[in-house]
């Protein structure tokens, strides 16, 4: 845990007990602080009550008992500024009360600290949580303390203290980075920018703002790792290049980017110090697959190397890397049928990422649909075999579907797993995959993207149950449309 001294014996008010929430209100109150905190849902506040935390409706308080609040920690999934301010939100600008989020309050205790730890940002619409456990997974390889956390998995202020000449290595979402006002980066990644979370930003104009914040305070000493395989991202390359505020280095997954680093052919070289040197044969690691991991491992490449890791240890930490859960992760293979839980790829572009790594695909999709509709797939739908779909967007996606490929609609996604596979084996396609890689978010049916996987690797997992007691997988008639 991370005691956040600076605001020992103060008032702080926290407002939604998720997991990042729970997280910041008992590191407030074991530095001394007195919490007051809040979440819409009865569930949450009576797990914050089995804990010690105080429970108080924000939303009650007066004026007075506002401006007593040295700031509002914030969940980052409740609404800052779009749609529309949460309620607690207004009451807190009205009153003048800071706002910040639970990795805002990590840098600021950092920055007290005497040995302080170097921080690492990682944002992008798609490929933060492998980029951000990759580098990490390479850093602790290399002998070099590293926490990693944030969006990814554990909470910031749950995190050790990886001590003098280590690193924070921090996953950050859109909605994060609107809540770290004063947050510094010494390395900031920014992978790609494609549209995503708009409601939440007002427009596309209002979610670049956001991502391009990973970079804001850096100056001289600090690094900014940027892909440059989407239009915006070489926008935004360009412009921190011309301002020269900071060391900025271009990657690529799809080609060579002069003094940066990137992949050529599965070939990944660092060119950050003008001789192009070769770290790694990316085509031969299973788990990075496909021209999005190449630039995912490219970036990191880049961090690590600022970092100091020589790139002959880059190297090695790269072919050892395990994976990541829920991103293109193989949970099996049966029969020669590859079984892929991709349930992370919650928009067009993870989804896009994922079917270019594959032939032969009996696609698992929907959920409840985001803002876009599936034409940026247009090119990869011969890749698909047929598709399975689930959820709330099940209609919508058929009817896009309908005329490109075989389309049945399954409902839920243990029904959906068992007809993809028996298609499978029926059509009998060498390297066939069985891909879930939904396109949507999970809460129609599930309470988040990590819950859709691990039902995805039961489902797997009954599915092998059955064909070794002999048993049939397909249970419903299917509703199939061409």
């Amino acid at each position: 845990m991370v005691p956040v001294t600076y605001l020992a014996g103060r008032n702080v008010a926290v407002f939604g007990l998720g997991r990042s929430g729970l997280s910041a209100a008992a590191a407030l109150a074991a530095a001394g602080a007195r919490v007051r905190a809040w979440d819409d849902a009865a569930p949450r506040r009576a797990t914050a009550g089995t804990l010690g935390i105080e429970l108080v409706d924000l939303a009650a308080l007066d004026d007075g008992a506002w401006r007593d609040f040295a700031c509002l920690v914030l969940s980052p999934g409740v609404p800052l500024t779009h749609p529309a301010p949460h309620p607690v939100v207004t009451r807190a600008k009205a009153t003048g009360t800071e706002i910040v989020g639970d990795i805002e309050l990590l840098g600021r205790t950092v920055a007290a600290d005497a040995a302080r730890p170097r921080l690492i940002g990682v944002t992008g619409t798609n490929g933060k949580s492998t980029t951000t456990a990759l580098l990490g997974h390479v850093l602790a390889a290399s002998g070099r303390a590293a926490r990693v956390g944030g969006n990814l998995g554990t909470p910031v202020l749950d995190l050790d203290r990886p001590g003098v000449d280590g690193f924070y290595v921090l996953e950050m979402s859109s909605y994060q980075l609107d809540l770290a006002p004063s947050l510094t980066f010494d390395i900031a990644i920014l992978i790609n920018i494609s549209p995503d979370h708009l409601d939440r930003h007002g427009g596309m104009d209002g979610y670049v703002a956001a991502k391009r914040k990973i970079f804001d305070r850096q100056g001289a000493g600090c690094v900014a790792v940027i892909g440059v395989d989407d239009p915006i991202s070489q926008g935004i390359c360009r412009d921190l290049r011309d301002a020269g505020r900071q060391r900025v280095i271009p990657v690529s997954g799809a080609g060579p980017v002069e003094g940066g680093v990137f992949v050529v052919n599965g070939t990944l070289r660092d060119d950050t110090e003008g001789r192009a040197e070769t770290v790694a044969d990316l085509s031969r690691i299973a788990t990075l697959p496909g021209i999005h991991n190449w630039q995912n491992a490219a970036c990191a490449t880049a961090a690590a190397r600022v970092a100091g890791v020589p790139a002959e240890e880059i190297g090695a930490a790269l072919s050892g890397y395990p994976g990541l859960a829920h991103r293109l992760e193989q949970v099996a293979t049966m029969d020669g049928i590859r079984y892929i839980n991709d349930s992370k790829a919650t928009n067009v572009a993870a989804v896009a990422q994922a079917l270019a790594c594959y032939d032969d695909i009996y696609w698992i999709a929907g959920g409840r649909a985001k803002d876009e509709g599936l034409d940026a797939l247009e090119s990869l739908l011969p890749r698909v075999a047929h598709a399975f779909l689930i959820g709330e967007a099940a209609d919508r996606f058929a009817a896009a579907l309908k005329g490109r490929v075989p389309v049945t609609q399954s409902g839920d996604l243990a029904t959906a797993v068992a007809r993809a596979s028996d298609a499978a084996r029926r059509d009998g396609r060498a390297g066939a995959v069985v891909l879930l890689s939904p396109a949507c978010a999970s809460f129609d049916q599930f309470s988040d993207f990590e819950a859709r996987g691990e039902a995805f690797r039961s489902a797997v997992a009954a599915l092998d149950a059955r064909r070794a007691g002999g048993g049939r997988t397909e249970a419903k008639p299917p509703r199939l449309m061409v």
